[in-house]
Order: structure tokens, then C-alpha cells, then sequence
């Protein structure tokens, strides 16, 4: 089991560039000589692999330094995506050793180029299945929800996935013309390739940084618990949503008091929403004492209206009382990855844990969630994107050189 915050400093790949850059110029030297065929694809095969492992190497660092953050979903999900490239150059370099009159060194620099075109072919079954189970789960939510916009984003993301697949393939099915308009119609066709594999390997990554963050267990040597609102009913008692988080709330607290005998402090945050008879703070305040939860125990956070402000003020609250407090946070499993990203924002370092919900709601809420992850660092999204893009220009233009 991998321990969260366990470690000091951040991982860093810059040891990938100059090694891509020795391996760069070796292949460009090396590939000129028929000879060298077999050297080659034992390098580049060895760069894949290595590169694999650095990220994944990586990924576990950075889930023992910081589990909330851009770097776990892109360091997963683009090790997948490289994982795929070696499975083709395997191939690749199968058919060069035993044929090579048919397959010359310039099928390297076609396996990259197709590289983004391959993935999406390989992860295709993946995408169908999982475009369909969020339809299905979609349509049991509308049963249960309710006819709303927020309930049909699962059902839109599908078509969109769906729909990115058949126009890339589609289009890239036959090209004719001149030189250069079959080049502009490649470049275009890789471009969009890029495009979706970029927003592929995110969502890929994001999957698996949520189910990791929502299945974590934290140490039982908290100081503080924050429980996160959700809204409540009209009678000011909490929905089932918000039960559930704080009944898990309840039973790590009692989970850490057998296990070393040492009582935590609750923090109920949340506002009052302009239709709540009383804050989703209070309500849950209320849930805690009927629980038998003595009131010096509670701590109540009453102005937030959304997950940054439940961090910000939350933290306010509790470096008044102890700030070298240790502090976990509960909310809904779907949840807990985004909440996580809040509370580092704040400079707070809060581990999560996650409450169970009913199944149709959990994909519906997980997309929700990763599209809210994509308006947030524009700036590392654009570089990331930018230079995917950059490549694939670059490749595309050798190619036609």
C-alpha cells in the first residue's frame, strides 16, 4: 500500500530530456546504415521501456509527495500511451529484422507519426465500453434525478468520444491529390489525433487518480476531520448524500480511537444556501451530537459556498485551534480526488477519504468532475497540449521531407 505524504519533494522528469536527446541524435546517426537496423531497434526499445518505468517510478513518488494534483493523472496516463508505443515498435522492429528489404529505418519515424492514431485504435474497445457505461448509467440517473443538464454530461462526453473516434478515422481512411495536399491532409489528420489523445490519456489518468484517491484509507493519527456539505433537506436534516459522508466520518474516528486510543476533531463545513433553512455546518453539527458526539469536539465552518471556500475556511478554523494539526477530509468517493486539489491550493495538507453512492451516480459525477479539472490549469493543460501538437507537426513535416 502506498502511504500519502510521505515524502518531501516533488518528483521531477528533467532527466528525460537529455536522454531523449542522446537517444535522438544516436538514432539519427545510427539509421543510415542498414547494418545498424537491429542496434537500433534495441535502443529505441530500451528508451521506451525506460521511459515507461521512469513514469511510473514518477507516478508512486508523486502519490507519496502530493496525490492531488495534474502530474498523478498525466504521469498514468501518458505511461499508458507510451506503453502502447513499445508494443508497436516491438512489432515494428519483429517485421524490420525479418523482412528487411520491405521495411526501411524510415518506418520509425512512421511508427511515431502514427503513434496517437495506434493508441486510440488499441484503447478503442476501451473507449466503447466505457462510452456505453456512462449511457446506461446516465439513463438510470435521469430515472432517479430527474430531466436536468448536469445529468445528461455523461451521456454527451459518450457521443463526443464516439464521434472523435469515427471523424479520425474516417477522415484518414483515403486521401488523393498532389504531394502537398496529401501532406496538409495527413497533417491535419494527426493534428486531431494529437487533439484527442491529449484529452484520452487526461481522462484515462483522471480515472485512475480518482479511484485511488476515493479507495484510500488515511493513517488513523488525525487531528482534525472535515466533513464537506452537500446541500440538505428542507427540514434541515442532512439528504442521504450527506449522511453518508458523515457516517464514514463517524466510523474513522471510531476506527482510530480503537486502533490508538486518540479522540479527533470534527470540522463541519458548509454555508447556507439561499433555500436551506440552516447551514449544511449546523445540520451536520446536529447529526453529530444525536450520534453522541460531544460539542467540544465540533468545529463549525459555517461561510463557505463551495469546495475552495470549504478548504480556505476550514483551515482558518483549525490553525486557530493546533496548526500543526494532522487533518483528513471526507466527501462523496467521486469527490474526494478535486476536494484533495482544494485543500493543497490553500497550502493545506489534508488526506481524503471517500463515502459510497448509488452506482448510476458515480460516472455522471466523475465526468462532472474531470471537466472541472479541465478549466483549471489552463496554463500546464496548454503547455502540455502545445507541445503534443509541436511534435506531431514536426513528425508530420519529416515524414514529407
Amino acid at each position: 500500500m502506498i502511504r500519502f505524504d510521505t515524502r518531501d519533494k516533488k518528483p521531477k522528469l528533467y532527466d528525460l530530456l537529455p536522454l531523449t536527446a542522446i537517444v535522438a541524435a544516436a538514432v539519427l546517426l545510427l539509421a543510415r546504415e542498414p547494418a545498424n537496423t537491429r542496434l537500433v531497434c534495441w535502443i529505441l526499445g530500451a528508451y521506451y521501456g525506460a521511459v515507461i518505468i521512469r513514469l511510473l517510478v514518477a507516478f508512486r513518488g508523486q502519490l507519496q509527495y502530493n496525490p492531488y494534483s495534474y502530474n498523478t493523472i498525466i504521469y498514468s496516463g501518458f505511461a499508458l500511451f507510451l506503453l502502447s508505443v513499445l508494443i508497436t515498435h516491438i512489432v515494428l522492429s519483429g517485421k524490420m529484422l525479418r523482412y528487411p528489404e520491405m521495411y526501411t529505418s524510415r518506418e520509425w519515424l512512421h511508427l511515431l507519426l502514427g503513434s496517437a492514431k495506434n493508441y486510440i485504435l488499441l484503447s478503442s474497445p476501451f473507449l466503447l465500453l466505457f462510452s456505453g457505461a456512462l449511457c446506461v448509467s446516465n439513463i438510470s440517473l435521469i430515472r432517479h434525478e430527474g430531466k436536468r443538464l448536469v445529468n445528461v454530461l455523461g451521456i454527451i462526453l459518450s457521443v463526443v468520444l464516439v464521434a472523435g473516434l469515427v471523424f479520425i478515422y474516417a477522415f484518414d481512411f483515403y486521401a488523393s491529390g498532389s504531394e502537398r495536399q496529401v501532406m496538409i491532409h495527413d497533417l491535419v489528420t494527426n493534428l486531431c489525433a494529437a487533439v484527442y489523445l491529449y484529452f484520452e490519456c487526461m481522462l484515462i489518468g483522471a480515472i485512475i487518480a480518482d479511484v485511488i484517491a476515493a479507495c484510500h484509507e488515511p493513517e488513523p493519527d488525525k487531528d482534525f476531520l472535515i466533513i464537506l456539505g452537500c446541500g440538505i433537506r428542507q427540514d434541515g436534516t442532512p439528504t442521504p448524500l450527506l449522511r453518508g459522508r458523515i457516517d464514514r466520518a463517524l466510523a474513522f474516528a471510531q476506527k482510530q480511537k480503537q486502533q490508538t486510543g486518540k479522540d479527533l476533531i470534527f470540522v463541519t463545513s458548509g454555508g447556507q444556501g439561499p433555500r436551506e433553512v440552516t447551514s449544511e455546518s449546523a445540520s451536520m453539527k446536529q447529526y453529530l451530537l444525536a450520534q453522541g458526539v460531544p460539542e467540544e469536539r465540533i468545529i463549525e465552518e459555517d461561510r463557505s459556498t463551495d469546495t475552495a471556500q470549504n478548504m480556505r475556511f476550514s483551515k482558518e478554523k483549525i490553525q486557530a485551534v493546533n496548526p500543526k494539526g494532522k487533518v483528513a477530509f471526507v466527501t462523496t468517493n467521486y469527490h474526494v480526488f478535486r476536494g484533495g486539489l482544494c485543500a493543497r491550493r490553500v497550502k493545506m495538507r489534508a488526506v481524503g477519504m471517500g463515502s459510497k453512492t448509488k452506482w448510476y451516480f458515480w460516472p455522471n459525477a466523475s465526468v462532472r468532475e474531470f471537466v472541472g479539472l479541465l478549466t483549471e490549469h489552463r496554463l500546464k493543460q496548454g503547455l502540455v497540449l502545445g507541445g503534443l501538437v509541436l511534435v506531431y507537426v514536426v513528425l508530420t513535416l519529416l515524414a514529407y521531407r
